[in-house]
């Protein structure tokens, strides 16, 4: 063997050693890198199931806010319902007195108002058993008329006072 011949295979082992070595490095950090990996993707699995256990309670507890709004609504609601029924019973029982002449409406009169016409004394006499203030009944139509207004405002109120409630119980 010439020496060319032993630099070129000296030459060749020395390229087949180093392939060699750096095929084992290779797989050396392949391996370590895909333990790593598969830490990372353990750590990253374990943050995703915190995160997610955090939603779910996030969400349930909003759940049961909306529920307990919900509740509290439907407990307003019903008694606002019953307000407005005993409101509506309270006026359709006063109207039936009124037409059955039941109750009289009447007003107070002004007895200092010169403008009235009326002639009744300022100051009760000796005669009259009646020591209250003068009134004038009313005509039972108007009357009428005044309880239906008097209902329309009284229903006004009370949907009033619902649409407030609502408000306050929904907004924080």
């Amino acid at each position: 063997m010439t020496p060319v011949q032993k630099l070129v295979g000296l030459v060749g082992l020395m390229l087949v050693l180093m392939a060699g070595a750096a095929g084992v490095t290779w797989q050396v950090q392949e391996w370590r890198m895909g333990k790593k990996l598969a830490e990372q993707a353990g750590l990253h699995q374990d943050d995703l199931a915190r995160i997610s256990m955090a939603a779910a309670d996030q969400a349930r507890a909003e759940q049961d806010k909306r529920l307990a709004t919900e509740q509290q609504l439907a407990i307003q609601d019903q008694q606002h319902t019953k307000e407005l029924s005993d409101a509506q019973h309270t006026q359709t029982a006063l109207r039936d007195r009124l037409a059955t002449a039941d109750v009289r409406l009447s007003v107070l009169l002004d007895a200092t108002d010169s403008a009235s016409g009326c002639n009744v004394p300022a100051t009760p006499g000796g005669a009259g058993v009646v020591h209250a203030a003068r009134r004038a009944q009313l005509d039972p139509a108007h009357a009428q008329r005044i309880i239906g207004i008097t209902d329309a405002g009284d229903q006004g109120l009370i949907a009033l006072r619902a649409c407030q409630a609502y408000v306050r119980t929904i907004a924080p």
